[in-house]
């Protein structure tokens, strides 16, 4: 049985005459403790699908699986991380990391929140700012407070939306390479939507392709056959990242030149629409009259002026 597992799923949104399928005939199963990335270009369904899998949406049709029952609702064994950072901004990044702890565990004592709030802030090394709000923290701070309000939860499953995508190079490295040693150490199963190759390689152990949209569904899988830990200093001396790399990016492109062909096959021409001629109404003698009158009042004063 696959620990979660989406099972011809499809998505559609707006009245049947004039329906847009977001996501159609989508099959994934994910192994307990496993990483898995999904991979698509911008407007693909990525978000869609991420939002299916943590059951904030509904599918159309077929079946979110989580250990052999369906999704329904959102709950605390599916954590999500967003592409925003989500945080309260009136709040300090403990208050952001307490608050998600006593709604998931409102048994839990004063002094165990507590303990919980500082053991995740330090393992995300935010210690030195757990007492600082969201404006006074960096972007790559504020993604890793809301890695540590994501994982105080203690959820079963990681699911990560682009969450680095909005970070410069230097500080997306750092958080991959956080989010990598605390899946190595407690080995929860992870699914991540990335449009990064070089970031899906590193971090999967299996990577999933989105077709393009509309209509987007999973294509081939790619397995990654590099050993952990990995170690990104010397992926670029390694044949078999150089290998996935070059395969992923070439299907990528080759999705990207198919869709761009379909497109121009179903261009929809615009109606030919043109604007009536329009004369304006000629004015009345009484308004001309006036107008004559009013010109000469004022040209008499400019005179005396």
């Amino acid at each position: 049985m696959s620990f979660l597992e989406l099972k011809n799923v499809s998505l559609g949104f707006g009245p049947a005459s004039n329906r847009t399928e977001v996501l159609k005939n989508i099959n994934l199963s994910v192994k307990e403790n496993e990483f898995v990335a999904v991979i698509g270009f911008s407007g693909s369904g990525k978000s869609s699908l991420m939002n299916l899998l943590s059951g904030l949406e509904r599918p159309s049709s077929g079946e979110v699986l989580f250990k052999g029952k369906q999704v329904k609702e959102p709950g605390p064994s599916l954590g999500m991380m967003f592409q925003n950072y989500s945080l309260l901004p009136w709040m300090t990044v403990g208050e952001n990391v307490k608050l998600a702890i006593r709604k998931v565990f409102p048994q839990m004592s004063k002094s165990e929140v507590n303990d919980k709030v500082e053991h995740y802030v330090k393992m995300v090394k935010l210690g030195h700012a757990i007492d600082k709000k969201p404006h006074e923290l960096s972007g790559g701070m504020r993604q890793r407070a809301s890695l540590a309000r994501t994982l105080s939860l203690d959820p079963e499953v990681l699911l990560l939306d682009e969450p680095l995508s909005a970070l410069d190079a230097l500080t997306r490295s750092e958080l991959q390479d956080h989010i990598l040693k605390i899946w190595e150490e407690s080995k929860r199963t992870v699914v991540m939507i990335t449009n990064d190759v070089d970031e899906a390689v590193l971090m999967a152990d299996r990577i999933v392709p989105l077709t393009m949209g509309p209509g987007a569904t999973l294509s081939e899988e790619f397995k990654v056959g590099m050993g952990r830990p990995r170690d990104r200093h010397t992926l670029n001396d390694h044949p078999e990242f150089m290998r996935l790399k070059s395969e992923i990016t070439s299907f990528m492109m080759g999705l990207n030149k198919e869709s761009k062909k379909q497109n121009k096959k179903t261009v929809i021409p615009m109606p030919d629409v043109r604007p009536k001629d329009f004369t304006p109404p000629s004015a009345s003698p009484k308004f001309s009259h006036m107008n004559k009158k009013t010109l000469s009042t004022n040209s008499r004063d400019e005179g005396a002026a």
